[in-house]
């Protein structure tokens, strides 16, 4: 007998792959995954990749680290293969991407992938993508209770109002209108006061962030284009919070297109942000989108902000227009003008009456003009209760949000 081949330790099981066009393009992927696994992990090619999924030896995989940059973008389909073969095996695959599109990365993730990493890999990322893929999978009848009965944060059932807010044109104050709206609402009452948040859906240009001074994460993209796996943990991770009283969730770090989400997208997201708080103040992006409707249906009250010039009206009368063609609820919207004339403006106040009823809307919400204090305040990153306290636009939405007060504790009260 050979005593030194007895004594030959046999070599560990392979626990993942990396799968490229060339590993060497990812080369911090290569030093984290040698950090994380040692010598328990091999490199395929995405044609490789296929074939060895149907060996005896693929069993032992735990994941795959699927990773791609632009030049990959025409083997999508190859890779939605790859995807789908190893889920059937029951492997998990975690995409690490650099300088792909967010259509095909949102693609990917709806085909099964169980996560992604942004290339080059931020310090850590990694292994706690590795610890979140190993954490055990909830047994079925939780899963069920758990999305049949959303659970606040770390646990409490809430029901929130959905107030939408929707500029009509640009500049016209939407986010600044948003911004202060929920945090007159949050800090009404000085103790226990309702939970608020605000979603800011304008993927492309949101300003929520910058107007209460948020880092943008990028854990929010993460959670945009994978809203099938979403939990309250992972849509509790992707806010920030400002001043101990609003939670934010920021627009995506980078531009990305208004279809990156659908209406089942925003669907989930909405089911998650009521479960979680009293309030929650969307910011939506001016143009339509296919999921506007999604928003319209399931808010309380949908503000229309508009001003008094012509772009305004026009696309006032389009909107309410494109809403009866298509049967949709016209009559949540509330239409707002802000930068409105002053008490004393006779003349003005005769416009805003004129423009009123050749648009057959109601105006139900003067806004004052703030002037130049309110756009101190945004650059400051601070409500305006903060910075500029006696603002008319701020004490009027100040009044709004007393108003409002009954609504949010009838939803509560029913909750």
């Amino acid at each position: 007998m050979n005593t030194s081949a007895a004594l030959q330790p046999e070599p560990a099981p392979v626990a993942a792959c990396t799968v490229s066009r060339d590993v060497q393009n990812f080369d911090l992927l290569i030093e984290d995954m040698e950090t994380e696994l040692g010598e328990s992990w091999g490199d395929l090619g995405f044609t490789d990749a296929m074939a060895f999924l149907e060996q005896p030896d693929a069993s032992a995989l735990e994941f795959l680290a699927v990773a791609l940059d632009s030049e990959d973008e025409e083997e999508v389909s190859l890779i939605g293969e790859l995807i789908n073969a190893s889920r059937k095996k029951g492997i998990k695959v975690l995409l690490i991407a650099q300088d792909v599109g967010p259509v095909v990365l949102h693609q990917l993730l709806n085909l099964g992938a169980d996560g992604f990493l942004p290339y080059p890999l931020p310090e850590g990322a990694l292994h706690d993508a590795i610890e979140r893929l190993r954490m055990p999978e909830p047994a079925a009848p939780a899963a069920i209770a758990s999305a049949a009965t959303p659970q606040a944060g770390a646990g409490g059932g809430h029901d929130g109002v959905i107030l939408a807010v929707h500029g009509l044109a640009g500049g016209v104050g939407a986010t600044t209108f948003a911004v202060n709206l929920a945090w007159e609402i949050a800090t009404k009452q000085k103790k226990d006061g309702p939970r608020v948040c605000i979603l800011d859906l304008d993927l492309q240009m949101g300003s929520t962030s910058t107007y209460l001074d948020l880092p943008r994460k990028e854990f929010v993209y993460e959670l945009l284009s994978d809203t099938a796996t979403m939990d309250h943990d992972s849509f509790n991770q992707a806010l920030q919070v400002f001043e101990d009283r609003v939670h934010v969730l920021t627009a995506p770090a980078d531009m990305l297109p208004l279809d990156l989400i659908g209406p089942e997208d925003v669907t989930t997201l909405l089911k998650f942000a009521r479960a979680n708080f009293d309030v929650v103040v969307i910011d939506m992006p001016t143009t339509l989108v296919a999921w506007t409707e999604t928003v319209l249906s399931e808010a309380h009250v949908y503000f229309a902000l508009m001003e008094l010039d012509m772009r305004s009206a026009q696309n006032a009368l389009r909107f309410v227009r494109l809403l009866k063609s298509e049967d949709l609820p016209h009559e949540r919207l509330r239409f707002a003008l802000n930068r409105a004339p002053r008490f004393t403006d006779l003349q003005g106040k005769a416009r805003v009456k004129r423009m009123a009823e050749s648009l057959d809307i109601d105006i139900e919400l003067l806004l004052p003009d703030g002037q130049k204090q309110v756009s101190q305040s945004c650059d400051h990153g601070l409500p305006l209760s903060q910075n500029t306290a006696k603002n008319p636009l701020r004490k009027e939405i100040a009044k709004l949000a007393a108003s409002l007060h009954d609504l949010i504790s009838d939803e509560a009260a029913g909750a």
